[in-house]
Parts: structure tokens; C-alpha cells; sequence
């Protein structure tokens, strides 16, 4: 589940790091009963916004772009339902953080050689319960018991998530959020990351018909390196600013032209970069409508056999036209022969005497 790859659920229970292991979006779970989530805003994450507890039922969560964490403890996984909102205002959405696809499985790494030894916690509780209960009797041996199960339902994920968070902070040169680049910078991330989402949530991508394996190894790394030139290009410039100054030197202009050209010409590189990854996608999105396409075409041809039935009866509503004609036209004799009865017991009943 690295960056450019994720899957569309999070597990209930953990922290997780926007652009390392989860993608922004909106995400829902089908029950928070009792539960609690975080979300770690701002830059480094100094900003928590968190809902304690949930309410019975379904729970839905934003996690934007510029989030840096999200910490959850509910009964059920969430389920991404939808990418980001655009913002209301019509600007450019701010891009999400993006990592070196091999940082998450190296934390992970990490976390999982330091999981056995969080047992150590609860089992040393225990045996000090074992140890003390002849002394202080079975209530001891009874309270340190439910300690050590508190303690063992506790301390794994604090603790794991803590040695996450300290393990990523050691290699902070392994990512890049929004405050890395100036605002040319993050428009260009956030074209290349559109154009990866487009790829990677597209039908023909879901159902195997790209290269899903080749897509979710390429994208993430193309994402990671171009990201890297990105934010190299963004400082570049706000030294060339600083530089330049205030006042405009000939010869000052002079020396920092050539760096300037260098400059162009890295950006004129990554853009062709972005571009091509722009026609990919709008190769994907061209796939997407052809396959939509296709499917509307198979579900026609499996009605196709409904208008064959339909035809065939038709026929034999022709064929029974004479018969029905038949009936009706008995019905019309039989009309003709009450008629002439009815007239008949009219002209008899005007011969008959007058009542006394």
C-alpha cells in the first residue's frame, strides 16, 4: 500500500500517514459505535481535530490533502467512498504529501522486529501477579490480571504507533508535503498525481485490463521522482528571488541568467514529464469510455433474446387475428338474434289486454 497504490480501506484500529499509507478522500464506516478518530492537521501534524465517542451506525471522515495522520479506533475498517472535494472557491486543490514508495514497507519492517518484545509488558505484569499472589492473596493475583489484559490490548498499538512516527521523523528526507514547494510547484504535483489517480481508479485499471501490477510499481516512483525535482525547483527559485533582490543590477542579472536558463530548462523537462503522464490517463479515461461502452452493447445483446419472444408472439397474435374475427362476428349474430327476440317480445306484449 504505498504511495500511488493504496488500497480503498483502513484498518479500525491504528495510525496511519497521509501519502505513506493512506490516500486523502472521503472514507466511511459502517459502525463507530463507542469508537474515536484524529485527524493530524497542519504542518508535521500539530493540529489535531478528533470526534470521541462515535455514535451507532455509519461514520463518515474527510482526510484532505494536507492532513498529516489520521489515528482511528472503531469496531469496523473505513471504506474509501470518494477522492477529495475540489475546494468550493475554483483554485487548484492543494496536493497530497508524497513519499518514497519503499518507506512504508521499511516502518513496517521496523514495527513488526519490535512487536514480539511488546508482549514482554503484560507477561511481566502477570508473572509479578503469579509471584505475589501467595503473600497478598488471589485479589492481587485477580487486579494484576486484568491489568496485564489492559495492557496487552494497549500498549501494541500505542507503542507501535509511536516507534512509527519517531522511525519516520529520523527519515524526514523521505517525503515531501505541500510546504516543500512554492505555489508552481504545487500546481505541477497536483497535475501529476491527478493524472495518476485517474489512472489508477479507472475500471480498465480495477479490472486488470493495464498493466495493474507494472502501474502500482511505475506510478508511485514516477510520482517520488518528480516530486523530488519539484521541490529542488522550488527552493531553486526562492533563492533565485533572494539573489536577485530588491534592486535590479546589470551584472547581477547577468550572473543569474544562466542559472535561470538551467532552471527553464529542468522545468521544461519535468513538464514534458507531467504531460506524458497526462496522456496516460487520458488514455485511461478513453479505455474507461470504450469498456462503459461495451458493457452497455452486452447488456443490449442479453435483452436482444426478450424482443425475439416478443416477435414471436406478435406472430401469433396475427395468426389468431381470423379466430378472434370469428368470435366477434358470432358475437355480432348473436347480438342480431336478442335484438329480434326483444322486438318480437315487445310486439307480443302490446297484443295483450289492458290490466282491470
Amino acid at each position: 500500500m504505498t504511495s500511488g497504490a493504496w488500497s480503498d480501506s483502513i484498518p479500525g484500529i491504528g495510525t496511519f500517514f497521509v501519502g505513506i499509507d493512506i490516500a486523502p478522500g472521503r472514507y466511511r464506516c459502517e459502525d463507530g459505535k463507542g469508537g474515536w478518530w484524529v485527524r493530524f492537521t497542519g504542518p508535521g501534524g500539530g493540529d489535531p481535530v478528533g470526534s470521541w465517542p462515535l455514535p451507532s451506525g455509519p461514520t463518515e471522515i474527510e482526510i484532505a490533502c494536507t492532513d498529516f495522520a489520521f489515528e482511528t479506533h472503531v469496531p469496523t475498517s473505513w471504506r474509501r467512498t470518494a477522492p477529495p472535494r475540489a475546494p468550493e472557491d475554483g483554485s487548484p486543490a492543494e496536493p497530497r504529501p508524497v513519499a518514497d514508495p519503499t518507506l512504508r514497507a521499511e516502518l513496517d519492517t521496523i514495527v513488526e522486529r519490535r512487536r514480539p518484545l511488546l508482549w514482554l509488558a503484560p507477561l511481566s505484569v502477570l508473572a509479578l501477579g503469579l509471584v505475589g499472589s501467595p503473600l497478598l492473596g488471589s485479589l492481587w493475583l485477580v487486579g494484576l490480571g486484568m491489568l496485564a489484559v489492559l495492557v496487552a490490548l494497549g500498549t501494541p498499538s500505542v507503542s507501535l504507533d509511536l516507534r512509527r512516527a519517531r522511525e519516520l521523523e529520523r527519515r524526514r528526507d523521505r517525503y515531501l508535503t505541500p510546504e516543500d514547494f512554492d505555489g508552481e510547484g504545487r500546481a505541477m504535483l497536483a497535475r501529476v498525481q491527478s493524472a495518476i489517480d485517474t489512472v489508477r481508479d479507472s475500471d480498465v485499471n480495477r479490472e486488470g485490463l493495464l498493466d495493474a501490477v507494472d502501474n502500482a510499481v511505475t506510478l508511485p516512483r514516477q510520482e517520488w521522482e518528480i516530486a523530488q525535482v519539484l521541490a529542488k525547483q522550488s527552493k531553486l527559485r526562492a533563492d533565485h528571488a533572494t539573489m536577485s533582490g530588491t534592486a535590479a543590477i546589470p551584472e547581477v542579472e547577468a550572473a543569474l541568467r544562466p542559472l535561470r536558463d538551467k532552471l527553464d530548462i529542468s522545468v521544461d523537462a519535468v513538464t514534458r514529464r507531467v504531460e506524458a503522464l497526462e496522456r496516460y490517463a487520458e488514455r485511461a479515461k478513453s479505455a474507461d469510455e470504450v469498456l462503459h461502452a461495451q458493457r452497455h452493447l452486452e447488456a443490449i445483446a442479453e435483452k436482444a433474446h426478450e424482443y425475439d419472444e416478443l416477435l414471436a408472439d406478435t406472430v401469433r397474435d396475427d395468426l389468431a387475428l381470423p379466430a378472434i374475427e370469428r368470435l366477434t362476428e358470432q358475437g355480432d349474430e348473436l347480438l342480431r338474434t336478442l335484438r329480434e327476440r326483444l322486438a318480437k317480445a315487445a310486439e307480443a306484449g302490446s297484443e295483450l289486454p289492458p290490466a282491470p
